[in-house]
């Protein structure tokens, strides 16, 4: 009896888990200077940037103009921003005319020379950059990862998640955006 109540808490743990991992030591919240409600609230506007490729490229986000951009945090290590990989992989397929993903690497020294081989045996087929203190600011802080922002073809952020999100969300809202 005493096994089965000690199994109920590791599981509720482990579900935990797949929604979103640990905090982000990208943000610290004494010292941030945005919040995402101050943000969204605000100004819809998403905040520009231009971020290095594993490969030494720049991406910036106004490259993407009259696109839609799922702006993607995660990281190597984090479990359910691997599992979700796949569905982001499949997005940028389906709609690679109208959608672009942009995953921006929150890894740090210790994991940070493994987003390129990572972004190899994963079949990533979008732009991988590497995040820093001044894009985390700028969308609101990064409280967890995954965190992902859907900015319309006019810049303004219209949905933002924190944890795993299923594919069925973003297609949806897709979707609807490329019907306006």
């Amino acid at each position: 009896m005493l096994k089965k109540l000690l199994v109920i808490p590791v599981i509720i743990a482990l579900s935990f888990s797949t929604i979103a991992c640990e905090k982000s030591d990208y943000n610290n919240s004494e010292n941030n200077e945005y919040n995402s409600t101050q943000l969204l609230n605000s100004t819809k506007k998403a905040a520009d940037f231009s971020l290095k490729t594993p490969d030494g490229k720049i991406v910036k986000l106004s490259d993407y103009k009259n696109k839609i951009v799922i702006i993607d945090f995660w990281a190597t290590w984090c479990p359910p921003c691997r599992k979700g990989i796949p569905d982001l992989i499949a997005i940028q397929k389906e709609y690679k005319d109208d959608v672009v993903v942009i995953g921006i690497s929150l890894d740090r020294d210790n994991t940070i020379a493994d987003v390129a081989p990572f972004i190899k045996n994963y079949g990533i087929n979008y732009p991988v950059v590497f995040g820093n203190m001044e894009v985390v600011k700028a969308y609101g802080g990064v409280e967890a990862i995954p965190t992902s922002f859907i900015v319309d073809k006019k810049g303004n952020i219209v949905d933002t998640h924190v944890g795993l999100v299923p594919k069925e969300t973003y297609t949806s809202l897709i979707k609807s955006l490329l019907k306006k």
